[in-house]
């Protein structure tokens, strides 16, 4: 599976953006989807994840009720909307797929985009 994240710039705060992850090579048909982010020197931290033709299963609090993660009508695309923007939100952020786990370890994801720079200010 190749993933190919998109939607990534520059916005001032308060502002929107919604990244796209487009899945290729095999059905996502029940794969955990999810969102990191990673900003130099820190861990990459889980966002969001859902597994694909279900709800979102997991939100960071620290973007709950600005962040939401679906699965777009393409079924091989999983989104992430981003309102409200802060600051603290600049980071490269990447999509990540997993076949058999679902959850807040990066070590649970079988696939990983190359990521898309998200800058607030």
């Amino acid at each position: 599976v190749q993933l190919v994240e998109s939607g990534g710039g520059l916005v001032q705060p308060g502002g929107s953006l919604r990244l796209s992850c487009v899945a290729s090579g095999d059905t996502i048909g029940r794969y955990c989807m999810g969102w990191f982010r990673q900003i130099p020197d820190k861990e990459r931290e889980a966002v969001a994840y859902l597994v694909t033709g279900g709800p979102a299963l997991y939100y960071a609090d620290s973007v709950k009720g600005r962040f939401t993660i679906s699965q777009a009508s393409a079924k091989n695309t999983v989104t992430l909307q981003m309102n409200s923007l802060k600051p603290e939100d600049t980071a490269m952020y990447y999509c990540a797929a997993g076949i058999m786990w679902c959850g807040l370890a990066q070590s649970e994801y079988d696939y990983w985009g190359q990521g898309t720079q998200v800058t607030v200010s």
